[in-house]
Formats: C-alpha cells, structure tokens, sequence
C-alpha cells in the first residue's frame, strides 16, 4: 500500500510489487510493477515522482514526470524508471521507487480568439527575465 514516510509528506511512498530483481542499464528504462490499482474520484488524478534519494545517489528519476493516472484508468499501476547514472542499478521487490501525490484536476474548456490580453510578460518565453 502506499504509504506517507512522515506527518507532513506531501507524496505516499510507492513500491515495487515484482517476482525478481530487475536491473536497469545506464540511460535504459524499465517498467516497474507496483501491484497496486487505484480508483480515484471524479475530478482527481494521482501524479507519480521521483524519489529525491533516489535521484541523488543513483541518478534514477522517471522521464515522463510527473506521470498521471486519470480517475478512469483502472489497471495496475506501473512506474517508468530510468537510469541516468553510469552505473547499472538493481530494483529489488518491496523497494520505495516513487511518490504518489493525489491531486484536484479542474476541467477547461477553450474559447478560441482573435486577440489575448495585455501582460508585462507579453509573449516573452525560455530565459527571458534573465539568470
């Protein structure tokens, strides 16, 4: 089960839920089983992170996060995994490999325009308030 590490963790703990270890290759990714399958409420998703430690000490992160899990995907909840280091690293059952945070979604709806408002940003985009 996901778990929150401390009182005031704003991510739960995810595990992997796998029947042997599995190594994932420097810059190579794997697909990690967690044995979990949640069902969220309408108008939530749950976002899956990296675990800081994990980044630090081993350069693993997941390469599409945050990853989202809508309130309609049933299925088995799975992490990406990749390794950036330059050595291999090994995931072992019951190993902490993300965080879970459970978040409120709002739904838009877009009107399309012929114009936007001013702003003092205007359209300046990548770099452009400087270092």
């Amino acid at each position: 089960m996901p778990v929150y590490a401390t009182a005031h963790a704003a991510g739960m703990d995810i595990s992997a839920c796998i029947d042997a270890p599995v190594t994932v290759e420097p810059f190579s990714t794997a697909l990690i089983p967690t044995g979990l399958s949640i069902e969220l409420p309408e108008g939530f998703e749950a976002q899956l992170r990296p675990r800081s430690g994990l980044a630090l000490r081993h350069m693993i992160s997941l390469p599409n996060t945050p990853a989202t899990i809508d309130a309609d995907y049933r299925g088995e909840v799975k992490v990406i995994l990749i390794n950036y280091g330059r050595e291999p690293f090994t995931v072992s059952n019951g190993d902490r490999i993300a965080q879970m945070v459970v978040a409120r979604v709002d739904r838009v709806e877009f009107e399309e325009v012929d114009s936007l408002s001013d702003t003092h940003r205007g359209a300046g985009g990548f770099g452009h308030t400087g270092v």
